[in-house]
């Protein structure tokens, strides 16, 4: 949450750069420029509070979403899953990866923007947010590390058949190098180089009958290792999710009446405890 938070300071950087570089232009430009509601937005509290005013007042936010937020963009394109399908997986060292690439592109836009100034000052400004973004890359980085095992991502062991195969698919452009030759990275495993691999296929039945080569995993200790993850991974969870005295609120207190029940608050399970009080009577 830290550096989620650090990138929405970083908008108001973004914003606040944009805001001071069209201060004192003339025209059209900046007279759209004033117009956007982030420039709104950072012409102080009035001006916030009328962008507010504006948007309860519009007919689709109050018939489109009954009132409710609008979920779009600044061109009004509604918010889709497809923003972080594929980069949430529910594996946290798949997720961190993610965040290492997107790290890794967020540098790179910066390193390009700064080819299209000359003002040193926001040059300033650019190599300060470009810095911060290698600054996250190394935090991600050592924060999957700190995961062990992380590779492969999830729980299930690849196959020890095909997880060193490199097939040569090229025609007269052939290069070898450490990606399919000598030991591969993670699981130190020989790269078998498949010179001709339709003949390849061929000879063990559409890799059916492939056998384990440059490698010391077997299909035993692949599946030994599978149930030990998967017994590692079950405890993590359960650890973190309350088995017993879990409630999604608290019951609160109902004052005791003739043949009503009564909660009370020091009762963990949330059960309606009955008290009985005397008739008038004196039954």
């Amino acid at each position: 949450m830290d550096i989620a938070t650090e990138e929405f300071s970083h908008l108001e950087i973004v914003g606040a750069t944009i805001q001071m570089l069209l201060t004192g232009i003339n025209g059209d430009l900046k007279d759209a420029a004033e117009r956007s509601e982030i420039m709104q937005l950072l012409e102080g509290k009035t001006s916030r509070e009328n962008i507010i005013h504006q948007a309860m007042v519009a007919p689709q936010f109050l018939v489109g979403s009954a009132g409710g937020p609008a979920y779009t963009n600044s061109q009004g394109v509604p918010w889709t899953a497809a923003y972080i399908n594929g980069d949430a997986q529910g594996d946290l060292t798949s997720d961190l990866r993610s965040d290492v690439g997107a790290e890794t592109r967020a540098k790179m836009v910066y390193e390009y923007l700064l080819q299209f100034t000359e003002d040193t000052y926001v040059q300033e400004t650019l190599r300060f947010l470009m810095t911060r973004e290698v600054a996250h890359f190394q935090m991600f980085e050592a924060a999957l590390e700190s995961i062990q095992p992380n590779f492969p991502p999830g729980v299930l062991q690849s196959d020890p058949r095909y997880s060193n195969l490199y097939f040569n698919f090229s025609t007269g452009n052939d290069f070898r190098g450490p990606w399919n030759e000598g030991a591969s990275t993670q699981l130190g495993e020989t790269f078998q180089f498949i010179e001709d691999p339709i003949k390849h296929c061929l000879e063990t039945n559409g890799l059916l009958d492939q056998e384990i080569n440059g490698s010391d995993r077997t299909e035993k200790t692949v599946q030994k290792l599978n149930k030990e993850l998967g017994i590692m991974r079950s405890e993590e969870v359960n650890s973190a999710t309350p088995m017993k005295n879990i409630e999604w609120n608290k019951p609160s207190p109902v004052l005791p009446g003739n043949g009503h029940e009564q909660r009370t608050s020091g009762s963990k399970s949330g059960k309606a405890k009955k008290t009985t009080s005397a008739s008038s009577d004196g039954s």
